[in-house]
Formats: C-alpha cells, structure tokens, sequence
C-alpha cells in the first residue's frame, strides 16, 4: 500500500490524477492538499471538482476530513509541518499557477513555495517517488522539430511568458539544490479536454481554436503539426508513473508524440463538422499578429462582449506556440507500457458540445485569471 499526496487536487490535472486513483486504487491511502478557510471549506471545494470528473457519490464519498491537509504552496510554513507528510511514500504535485495572465502569485507559487515543500519531502526517509508535474513548454523548443526528453537550460529571455520559465526555473532548483530527493519529471504537452467528458471538468485552451475559428486567420499554417493531449490521459500517466520502479531522476513526456499529434487542418475539419459548418479550407488565412491587431474593431461581432486588449494578448501569445509546429517525443513513456493517446481529433466533438452555450470571453478566463 502506498501513501499518496496529491497537491492540486481541487484543479484542472490535480483532480483528474485523484479521480483516477480513486476509481483504480482503492487500496492505496490518499493525502490531499488543499486550500480553503477550514477542512470542511476545502474538502466542498474538493468534491465539487471531482463531480466534474463524472465520479459517483459512492466513490466521492470516500473522501472525508482525515484525508485533507489544509494548506497552499503559498504559505508553505502552515502545513510544512504536519506530522503526516512524515509517513508519504509518494507525492505528484500537480499545484501550480497555470497563468497565461501576469498574476502575480506566479513565481511566489510555482518556485518559492514548491521548493520549500520539495525539500521538506527530500529529508522524509521514506519517500519513494517526488513527481513534478511541469511543462512541456518550459524547454523553449526549437521550431519544427521533435523535442527530445531531458534537461534542457534556458534564460528568461526566452521565455514568452512568467509561467513556463517559473517552470523552468524551479526543474533546475530541485535537480541542483536537492540531490536526495526521488525525483521524476513528468511534462506534459498541451493539456485539452477530457477524452469522455470533453470541457466539463475545464475549457483552458479548448477556447483557442475555437477563437482561430470563429477568426478565419491566425498566425499558423494549416499544415502545421500541434501535440495535444486529455486530462484523463495525463492522469493516467502520473498515476502509472506511481509503479514505475526504476523510474528516478528522469524527465518524461506526457505528450501525442508522433503518433498522436494532429495537424490545424484536422482540428478544423473536425471542429466545423461538429458545429455543422463547413470547413475553412481553402478561405483561412496565415496572417501576422500585426494584421489581427488590425482587425480588433471586429472582435466584439465575432467573440460578443470582450477585452480587446486582453483578447489580443491572448492571441499574441497562443500564436507563437501555435507557430512552433513541434512535438514531444513520448518513447519514455511507451516503452514503460503506456498506451498512446488519443487524437485531440477523436473527442474534439465533446469539448464542442460541452462548451456551445459559453463565449469566447467567458472561456478564456481560466487560463488569464
């Protein structure tokens, strides 16, 4: 029986990872970090997430008060020292500021604070396994390529936003500063939708294509190649990266690899028969940000009530990594017995169906709050 904490666990990936655990390792015992005013507060917040992960409320139930640490990796210093992190076998800490938006909790989260709780976790002598979950993203990959897994250094500079060289910057503190701890790296490509349950558990990027269609242009060609993959994918591969054995300071991709990468062509065929239209083919436009600026007087007919600086910093920045055309190698994770992903193509339809009745505007906001 393992001793598992899962940080996170009231969001996007967090909540899927214990989903998964709890339909699958009923044996295992479950530590949750979660923040809120009480126990009580937290553990509301904790269920009403994982309804969204479409578990019963016999399987939800099974969650109840001794399961929760109370805390943020804000403020490390008000569960760093409870007495139960000394019995962990296991950790995938999935918490993070996953901000596109400048927030400024960014780096006060996903550095400061991981580190003070990573190296708290390096001196319990029996921890087993530390799993970080950072990003595929935070190795500033070269266009038109297929990225490889390791450790790769980058400077700020090269980032295009706070969040990946926050993820960046917190890969290379834990590698250099804390040689005892158990850690494997695990990056995910781009995370979107739920291969069942399409956008219900959360709409972050899926509101991307939708914008670059609703345009008719963007600032990629639509031949070029993107890795995307489902939350329940991702989950399930942290939670096998629990069994992994030999699997210690590694870094690994969760990604589509170069089996499961879909090209813009696809996802725009797929999105338009399922919202009954018809394809942009041959009318899309490759343009430069330049020229979408150019055309913000049209954004509130397209998009309705919206930010035009907000949506145009979203296209700024969606842009470039639209423009990459990269994939993630994932022999790592294959070759430990991983099944491929599916198709961002395969359950695109879902994700459409699921978010029909919401704007572009309304969607956005998870990824720029």
């Amino acid at each position: 029986m393992k001793n598992i904490l899962i940080t996170g666990s009231t969001g996007f990936l967090g909540g899927a990872v214990v989903a998964n655990l709890l339909q699958n390792r009923v044996k295992d015992r479950l530590l949750l970090l979660v923040r809120g005013k009480s126990v009580e507060e937290g553990l509301n917040r904790l269920k009403a997430n994982l309804k969204n992960f479409g578990l019963n409320e016999s399987a939800i139930k099974t969650i109840a008060p001794e399961n929760i640490i109370l805390g943020d990796l804000a403020l490390t210093e008000e569960f760093i020292n409870d007495s139960r992190l000394n019995d962990l076998t296991h950790v995938i800490n999935c918490a993070a500021v996953a901000s596109f938006g400048n927030n400024p909790t960014i780096w006060k989260v996903n550095v400061e604070g991981t580190f003070q709780f990573a190296e708290r976790m390096s001196r319990v002598e029996g921890l087993q396994k530390f799993i970080h979950v950072g990003t595929a993203m935070s190795c500033v990959p070269e266009p038109d390529s297929l990225v490889t897994e390791g450790v790769q250094d980058s400077s700020r500079e090269q980032h295009i936003v706070e969040y990946t060289w926050s993820k960046a910057s917190i890969e290379k503190q834990m590698i250099e500063k804390l040689p005892t701890l158990p850690l494997v790296i695990a990056r995910p490509s781009i995370v979107v939708g739920h291969s069942h349950l399409g956008c219900l558990p959360s709409a972050s990027i899926f509101w991307v294509f939708r914008m670059a269609l609703a345009l008719g242009k963007f600032t990629c060609d639509l031949d070029d190649r993107i890795d995307v993959i489902p939350v329940d994918y991702c989950a399930g591969a942290l939670v096998m990266l629990l069994d992994a054995e030999k699997v210690i300071n590694e870094v690994i991709h969760i990604s589509a690899g170069t089996q499961s990468n879909v090209t813009f062509a696809e996802i725009d065929e797929a999105m338009a028969k399922a919202l009954g239209r018809r394809s942009m083919g041959v009318d899309y436009q490759k343009v430069t940000y330049k020229q979408l600026s150019d055309s913000r007087r049209t954004f509130k007919d397209l998009f309705g009530p919206c930010n035009e600086r907000i949506m145009l910093r979203a296209m700024n920045l969606y842009g470039h990594f639209s423009n990459l055309n990269v994939v993630f190698d994932n022999s790592k994770l294959l070759q430990l017995g991983m099944n491929k992903p599916s198709r961002f193509t395969d359950y695109l339809d879902r994700c459409v169906l699921t978010t029909r009745d919401a704007t572009i505007a309304e969607l956005m906001q998870v990824d720029f709050k």
